[in-house]
């Protein structure tokens, strides 16, 4: 695991556009995206940018479930605002929040995940330490999940919504076992909210009670952070 820590977001998001575009010139074709404030930054320097996608597929981390794919609260709805319908791929796969039977949506999207093997995986991490929608304790061998997401994470999202109450309280998301398979993985965490977690998934054990420690165990992990999101490394 290689950590480095920058000053801004603004410059660790430079940085994650760097290895994006680094990855993409030696020949990717499968990009794991995550959703959320994190990669905001990192989406608009793609779309700003010579980049071609075309030839290249996503796939998505996780979906709300309940949620249409016109509800603006959706992570197909973000995706397409920030970076899909100014990016396009030739495959956009997103977990299906409307699936009427989970079972075979996640077959489904262990399928696409099979077939399709994620060069390079972009990741956030949540205050309790998740990646995805994969909450504590997580199952470190899990495939595509359904998932009851954890008090803390309802909390922490209703920011984007009018009512706590209107947080969906269940989600789709790629497992840790299919996170893991990826290639490349790039993380990234601003803000001292997100400290306590990068400080655990660092220098702490690996441990299922903090999801992304985890990723100590894989064989090519970026960490980017700003300064604020370090405070706690020794």
């Amino acid at each position: 695991m290689r950590t480095l820590v920058f000053d801004t977001p603004a410059e660790a998001s430079q940085k994650a556009f760097e290895l994006v575009r680094e990855s993409l010139e030696n020949g990717s074709t499968t990009f794991g995206l995550a959703t959320g404030s994190t990669p905001e930054k990192l989406y608009e320097l793609i779309v700003a940018s010579d980049l071609d996608f075309s030839q290249a597929s996503s796939i998505n981390l996780d979906e709300y479930y309940g949620l249409t794919k016109q509800d603006p609260q959706s992570y197909a709805y973000f995706m397409k605002k920030h970076l899909i319908s100014h990016k396009p791929f030739k495959n956009v796969y997103i977990p299906d929040g409307e699936a009427q039977d989970i079972d075979a949506e996640l077959a489904r999207y262990d399928k696409i995940i099979e077939e399709n093997p994620i060069d390079l995986q972009i990741l956030g991490i949540g205050n309790n330490g998740h990646i995805g929608f994969n909450e504590p304790p997580a199952d470190f061998n899990g495939r595509t999940q359904f998932i009851d997401l954890d008090q803390s994470t309802i909390e922490a999202n209703a920011r984007l919504f009018d009512s706590i109450d209107e947080v969906p309280t269940k989600a789709l998301t790629m497992g840790i076992k299919s996170i893991m398979d990826s290639k490349k993985i790039i993380l990234m965490a601003f803000g001292e909210e997100k400290a306590r977690a990068v400080q655990k998934l660092i220098e702490g054990p690996v441990d299922p009670m903090v999801p992304a420690s985890v990723l100590q165990n894989h064989p090519d992990v970026v960490v980017l952070l700003d300064k604020a999101s370090a405070q706690f490394l020794a």
